[in-house]
């Protein structure tokens, strides 16, 4: 459809702005007077949920797609680990041991992002949290390698400002937890988990899920870190208590090193 269309009809940053410019009267003072779309309130009622969780998908969806971003690599991992330069001031002593996943999480972004230069930045591309920790690590990797990442933020009480190396065009804010996730998987081409929290929990459990389900098409699937991954979940004990089978267990791999990751990664592709 031609693009011509647009100038048939008065813009509605136009109105936008007229609106602005109005006369200052009792009845344009008036919440009622105000245009629905410029209506902070208005958009924030009750009733327009299902528009806000429609808006937080499309306003994404567009901006990756105008960038021609077609698939990526998406790394989750604890906002609380620290790089390994600071890694005196952890909280805990296991978290200290985990700083090394930092360094790890930063190397396979970085290889990553020299694989997705080859398509023009179009493919592999980088996608975080956008947060601190393994998040952080993910998209200093990736400038590392001069290229460009994602970040999908979220507006969470204490946290989080969004890490210094997220490119800054593709840095998103969400207020759905939902939404947020689609995003994560949508474009998913691979997918890395490191040590974290609940969080990293909630996320790799949904992602795997939906593989398991054949909601969404099967990826290669690793989790950083095999004792800390077997010391929390007792993987087999599911599979022998029938909750889930034993091919589940082929869903993931498990790997230490970002060489490893990539060696995955592009064998899966050959296959």
């Amino acid at each position: 459809m031609n693009d011509d269309r647009h100038s048939l009809f008065r813009d509605a940053h136009e109105d936008r702005t007229t609106a602005e410019k109005i006369p200052d009267t009792p009845q344009t003072r008036a919440p009622a007077y105000r245009l629905a779309f410029a209506d902070p309130d208005f958009l924030c009622r009750d009733e327009l949920r299902p528009v806000r969780l429609q808006l937080e998908l499309l306003k994404p969806e567009m901006i990756l797609n105008e960038r021609g971003i077609q698939s990526t690599v998406v790394l989750f991992g604890g906002a609380r680990i620290p790089e390994p330069s600071k890694k005196a001031e952890a909280r805990t002593e296991t978290l200290a041991e985990l700083s090394r996943y930092y360094d790890e999480a930063r190397k396979f972004a970085r290889l990553m992002t020299e694989k997705s230069m080859a398509s023009y930045g179009r493919d592999y591309v980088i996608a975080t949290g956008g947060g601190p920790g393994v998040m952080e690590a993910g998209n200093r990797g990736a400038m590392d390698a001069g290229g460009a990442s994602i970040g999908f933020n979220i507006v969470l009480p204490h946290e989080q400002a969004p890490n210094e190396y997220v490119t800054p065009g593709l840095c998103f804010n969400f207020h759905y937890f939902a939404i947020r996730k689609m995003h994560f998987l949508m474009r998913a081409r691979a997918i890395c988990v490191f040590p974290g929290g609940l969080g990293t929990l909630d996320e790799m459990f949904e992602a795997l899920t939906l593989i398991q389900t054949d909601r969404m098409k099967r990826v290669p699937f690793l989790l950083f870190g095999e004792a800390f991954w077997r010391g929390i979940i007792n993987w087999e004990v599911l599979a022998e208590a029938g909750t889930i089978s034993q091919e589940d267990l082929d869903l993931f791999r498990f790997v230490e090193t970002a060489e490893e990751a990539m060696a995955l990664i592009e064998g899966w592709e050959e296959r």
